[in-house]
């Protein structure tokens, strides 16, 4: 076990763990950062971002490395290892890794989530070159082109429909005969006249060399296959947070993601949540990093009153 006691220790190097470093190191808190993979998250997947303020047209590895850079600056602690176990119950928490032990006064849980896939050939490959799973981050890029979501609840619907803004095709396709979302979403989506619903359609395969130019279709009706020449592939099945270390430990709400009040901070004091993996309605690069900064505020505040 380290002898070290540090004030905060950030469990996760996404746009939330990395703000939450900048604003730790201007601080001057005693702070761990730990980061089982490459600082960045999700980030690191996106191959352009053009909605980060005073930034335009970088790409995600460009904005990680920027954060990193930053983060770096105020000389903050950082290490690369996998957390395993967690014991948050009394003050002094303890941040059990895989080569190691740490203690802290308080826990900030910055481990984002993950987009559910499809698995289908060609998704992973073109991921960021036409496959997004984020319409209001990447809808942007695809203006007066053709695009296909993959989905039949809320999300998929919404984008859709948000899609339908500036594509000048949006197609949904939904494994079955009836939609999911809201009769208020449904009604919307199919009130637009360049939304064509494709029902019973599953996707088999993404075309493409540098860019997404067709998928492969499968009618589960018909039993038919199908090609679509497509500019761009919205995967809009659902989202997991990766809160798995948690799980019984602080209040969860029933999709799992981690209920904070407006300081982030959980239903255990001293342990904060930011970023996508806590409960909220947007999720985005800005929103994370916004997190981040109001989880050390609450957590200055926190030690203030404890320590």
């Amino acid at each position: 076990m380290s002898d070290q006691l540090y004030d905060v220790i950030i469990i996760g190097a996404g746009p939330a763990g990395l703000t939450a470093a900048i604003y730790a190191g201007r601080a001057e808190l005693r702070t761990l950062l730990l980061e089982r993979g490459f600082p960045g998250g999700q980030v690191l997947n996106t191959y352009e971002v053009d909605n980060y303020p005073g930034m335009p047209m970088l790409s995600g590895m460009e904005l990680a490395a920027k954060m990193h850079e930053h983060a770096s600056a105020y000389g903050i602690e950082m290490l690369t290892d996998e957390v395993i176990d967690l014991e948050l119950g009394d003050p002094i928490k303890i941040v059990r890794t895989m080569s190691s032990e740490y203690r802290a006064k308080t826990v900030l849980f910055t481990a984002g989530a993950a987009w559910r896939k499809l698995g289908v050939p060609g998704e992973e490959e073109l991921r960021g070159r036409g496959v997004s799973y984020c319409a209001t981050c990447d809808g942007a890029f695809f203006r007066g082109k053709a695009v296909i979501v993959f989905g039949g609840g809320d999300t998929a619907v919404e984008d859709a429909i948000y899609l339908a803004r500036f594509c000048k095709k949006v197609y949904l396709a939904h494994r079955r005969d009836a939609l999911r979302a809201v009769k208020t979403l449904q009604n919307q989506a199919m009130g637009k006249e360049n939304i064509e619903i494709l029902w019973n359609t599953e996707l088999r395969e993404i075309h493409g060399q540098e860019q997404v130019e067709s998928v492969i279709l499968y009618d589960n009706q018909k039993k038919e296959e199908r090609k679509l020449s497509i500019d761009g592939v919205f995967i809009a099945v659902g989202v997991d947070p990766n809160a798995g270390l948690l799980k019984g430990k602080v209040d969860t709400d029933s999709a799992g993601y981690i209920i904070s009040d407006e300081d982030c901070q959980t239903s255990i004091p001293g342990v904060f949540a930011a970023g996508d993996v806590r409960r909220k309605r947007l999720r985005q690069i800005i929103t994370a990093a916004a997190d981040g900064a109001v989880a050390i505020n609450g957590i200055q505040a926190y030690l203030a009153e404890k320590f």
